[in-house]
């Protein structure tokens, strides 16, 4: 829901705003009722596309606080020479690392990332593939086919007490723990920036990948694309998992060396990869993701889209009205973080 308006004699100043991104997502992430809420906090501008921003950098001044989503602009020194009014930057998307640079980190301004709400239909749509994979509910489905017969007694590990492994911790990770706690499962995770401690807050225990990829029926990848985990899930690390496991990849295709991994699944038609990211995106016409059996390929289906979208845009009005109230905001970046966001 909307916050409530604020009366206008609560704001002892209304500060200049712009929104900039595409237009073809702009009304799902900020629809009227977003807009109406961002209107009464904010003398807002007519919104601008990122292209239409750089014919023009001159529309950022006297802008105070610039909002943004998808087809964010890049603040460099170019458009930033524009902007000395420049107060915060909201962005309803959940990484802000295609829009800063060294330039923008140095004007210490704060910025504001969407991840939370991003990160819920995301979380969503993993529990929803978890579940089906600790069913083995894909490779069942592809045997029965094949066989035009089903089978007498499925041997499946199901939802209790079946270990369940993650990939990264952030905020989309956390999030998927947290629905999993519901669940009579073992919750494991791989994570090398998160300590005991928080992973046991979040209800998983820490474990090296190479018991995360032989001990889970199902592993789900959550980890941002750094030069680190490029290439990170291999052919030797699929090869490691048991019968009849589902690997998921919701984060970043290139976390998977798909190169090595395809001859694993080739020989391996009891594992089930459900990828709704590849690399590269989409994958070439004469991959083999798109016909090998096992291979679940969708088009980031688990962000937000539709009306789900709006969700980014409402905390970023909340988040707007804690600024202009001079509240803490709750969902800044910190500068040392934001490299760690997808």
């Amino acid at each position: 829901m909307v916050a409530a308006e604020v009366g206008m004699t609560e704001l002892q100043h209304r500060p200049t705003a712009l929104l900039v991104m595409e237009e073809r997502r702009r009304d799902d992430v900020y629809p009227e009722a977003v807009l109406k809420e961002i209107g009464t906090l904010v003398d807002l501008r007519e919104p601008l596309t990122r292209e239409r921003l750089a014919e023009d950098p001159a529309a950022l001044e006297g802008v105070e606080i610039l909002l943004s989503g998808w087809g964010a602009p890049v603040l460099d020194s170019v458009l930033l020479g524009h902007a000395a009014d420049l107060r915060a930057v909201l962005v309803a998307a959940g990484s802000v690392r295609p829009l800063t640079t060294p330039e923008f980190w140095a004007r210490e301004l704060p910025i504001v990332s969407a991840a939370a709400a991003n990160a819920v239909p995301v979380a969503e749509f993993t529990l929803a593939q978890v579940l089906l994979g600790l069913k083995q509910v894909h490779r069942i489905s592809r045997e029965i086919r094949e066989r035009k017969a089903y089978p007498p007694d499925p041997r499946v590990a199901g939802a209790y007490r079946s270990r369940v492994g993650l990939l990264g911790l952030g905020e989309i990770g956390a999030l998927v723990a947290s629905h999993l706690r519901a669940f009579d499962v073992e919750a494991l995770a791989s994570d090398p920036v998160v300590d005991a401690a928080r992973a046991a807050e979040l209800g998983v225990r820490l474990v090296g990948l190479d018991e995360l990829f032989a001990t889970c029926p199902v592993v789900s990848l959550h980890a941002p694309l750094l030069p680190e985990t490029k290439g990170l899930v291999n052919g030797e690390l699929v090869a490691k998992m048991g019968i009849g496991a589902t690997l998921i990849n919701t984060a970043r295709g290139a976390v998977v060396d798909e190169p090595s991994v395809i001859p694993v699944l080739s020989g391996r038609p009891d594992l089930t990869a459900i990828l709704d990211v590849t690399w590269p995106e989409p994958p070439e016409p004469d991959s083999p993701l798109y016909t090998l059996p096992n291979v679940v390929l969708t088009p980031h289906l688990a962000g937000a889209l539709g009306a789900e979208r709006a969700r980014m845009g409402e905390l970023v009005a909340a988040e707007l009205r804690r600024f202009v109230l001079g509240e803490p905001l709750q969902h800044a970046v910190a500068p040392d973080r934001a490299h760690l966001r997808a």
